[in-house]
Formats: structure tokens, C-alpha cells, sequence
């Protein structure tokens, strides 16, 4: 690892930023444009944000990181697989395009990984040699931390967002029952719909964390059956990889007071084998994370 500083992505699907990070993990300046569509066109708005994250910074970075939607081949840096909602992203090397814009090296990952690395180095689960991620945004996404470092296995490891067993509720990917039914925004949303009845409406996830702090007892269910199918999956990584500490975070975890509880719940319901206590904790770094995150991959690996 090596100092300066280095430049982080976060590809998502509605929106491309890109952060100059120092090495004690401030950022120094960014830049937002929304997501185009196709692989070579996000390419390109990622490699003109970093440049204007540059400019702004006034410092150059040695490196690039970038954390994007899919399942990204650890050792190529090419995307294998991706939500339906990107257009023409499968195949898109992220490595070798994003090299060729910037001049400069360029680690790829999985943004739920970055996330992970974020979270590992400067947030909730710094100092901590074992840990998982899991995001609960239009998807639901997840990494591992293992023995100090990331594991990304063939570049879909953690992927706990479409683990079966929850249900009968058709997802996104054509299978029915996964995790991501009951603990994503979208899943969140259609839940709502559904028991609300007619009267509903179209009302978003946030507006359904609003309408639980207001006492409405449909949105409170929906939340609390979110926060208890992620404490399920919880104890499952607990079992299998005897992880201490667990990060949730995306944009569903902001309503963490409201999932917390039913979380919980379900943990002490059903201890770890081991004994040992499994923390679960929301993240801290915020929008940082996957930013901060990409940028120490591209730090580490120059």
C-alpha cells in the first residue's frame, strides 16, 4: 500500500459518483451525474467524474477504485452478471475501460463489496478480523470480511439477497422466496401495496418509514417482517462463517430504529451454535462508504 490519494466509483443504478480519498479516508471532493444507459456510456461519465473530482481536489490520485451493480470478476474486472435494469452492462470490462479513460491503474469490484471495505477500514466494523455487509436498497446485496481482508470468491460472495427460504413472493431474478422479497425498498413497497389494499396507492419506501413513525400499523408490520428476514439471514452467515459483527446499511437502513427490534428478535430467538454474540450494526459512513471503499481497493492494490 502506498500514500496519496486515490479515486473511488460508486456505480449504482440511478446515479455515478466518484470521490478523491485520502489515505486516512477523507474525501476531498466529488462529483454526481446521473446513470446513463449502457456499459461503454457509464464508462464514460465515470472516467469524466473522476477527472472533475480531480480537478476539484486539486491533488491528483495515483489510482482508481470502482465499486459497481453486478457481479464483477475479481480477476478481469468484468461484469457477469447484472440486474435487467442495465442496459447492455453484462461484459463490460471495468478495469481495462476505465484504464483506457484515465490513464491510471483501476481495481473493480461488486459495489456491495466496496461498501464492505468502507465499512471495514474507516466505519462500523474497523479492527475487526471477520464481518459481513449487507446492503438493503432496490435490491438487496452482501459481502464478506474474512481474516482481515475481502473475500469475493469467483465475485458473488455474500450475494445473500437471493438465498431462498423466505417466503413464496416471486423475485426480481425469476425464483421465488428470496431474501430480497421481504428486506428490499422494492419488496418493502409492494408488501405495503398489497395488505394496504386499494387505498394505498403508489408510496414509497421512504414514505412507508414516515407512515410507521406515524403509527400506521401496516407499515410498521412491513418493516418489522423486513428487519426479521434479515436477522434470519443474519444467523445463517453466523453459522456458516462464524462472523462476529454484521454492517447493514443502503437506503432501506435508514429506517434501522424501526428494523432494529424485530432484527434482534429473531437473533436471540435463535443464538449462534457457537455462543458466541453476532453483532449486528448499521453503518456510519453513509453515502462514503462504497466511495471511501473503492479508493482503499485501488490503494491496495498499487
Amino acid at each position: 500500500m502506498t500514500g496519496g490519494a486515490t479515486a473511488g466509483v460508486d456505480i449504482g443504478g440511478t446515479k455515478i459518483r466518484a470521490a478523491v480519498v485520502t489515505p486516512d479516508g477523507e474525501v476531498l471532493a466529488s462529483a454526481t451525474a446521473p446513470t446513463p444507459s449502457g456499459g461503454e456510456a457509464m464508462l464514460d461519465v465515470s472516467a469524466d467524474l473522476v477527472a472533475r473530482a480531480t480537478a476539484s481536489a486539486g491533488t491528483p490520485v495515483a489510482a482508481v477504485g470502482v465499486g459497481a451493480a453486478g457481479v464483477v470478476d475479481p480477476g478481469t474486472g468484468e461484469v457477469l452478471a447484472a440486474s435487467d435494469s442495465f442496459v447492455a452492462w453484462v461484459g463490460t470490462n471495468l478495469r481495462a475501460g476505465l484504464a483506457s479513460r484515465t490513464g491510471l491503474p483501476v481495481t473493480a469490484a461488486n459495489d456491495v463489496d466496496s461498501f464492505l471495505v468502507g465499512e471495514a477500514t474507516w466505519g462500523a466494523v474497523r479492527g475487526v478480523r471477520s464481518a459481513a455487509g449487507i446492503a438493503l436498497g432496490t435490491g438487496v446485496g452482501g459481502a464478506l470480511w474474512l481474516n482481515g481482508a475481502l473475500y469475493r470468491g469467483a465475485g458473488a460472495a455474500g450475494e445473500i439477497g437471493h438465498m431462498p427460504g423466505f417466503g413464496d413472493a416471486r423475485c426480481t431474478c425469476g425464483q421465488r422466496g428470496h431474501l430480497e422479497t421481504l428486506a428490499s425498498g422494492r419488496s418493502v413497497e409492494r408488501r405495503y401495496a398489497e395488505l394496504a389494499g386499494g387505498g394505498a396507492g403508489d408510496v414509497g419506501a421512504t414514505q412507508i418509514e414516515a407512515r410507521a413513525r406515524a403509527g400506521d400499523r401496516t407499515a410498521v408490520r412491513v418493516l418489522a417482517d423486513a428487519g426479521r428476514a434479515v436477522g434470519s439471514a443474519v444467523l445463517v452467515l453466523a453459522a456458516l462463517l462464524d462472523v462476529g459483527r454484521v454492517v447493514v446499511g443502503g437506503g432501506l437502513a435508514r429506517a434501522w430504529d424501526l428494523l432494529e427490534p424485530a432484527l434482534l428478535a429473531r437473533i436471540r430467538d435463535e443464538p449462534p451454535v457457537s455462543g458466541h454474540t453476532v453483532e449486528v450494526r448499521p453503518a456510519v459512513l453513509g453515502g462514503d462508504a462504497t466511495v471511501v471503499g473503492a479508493a482503499a481497493l485501488a490503494r491496495s492494490g498499487l
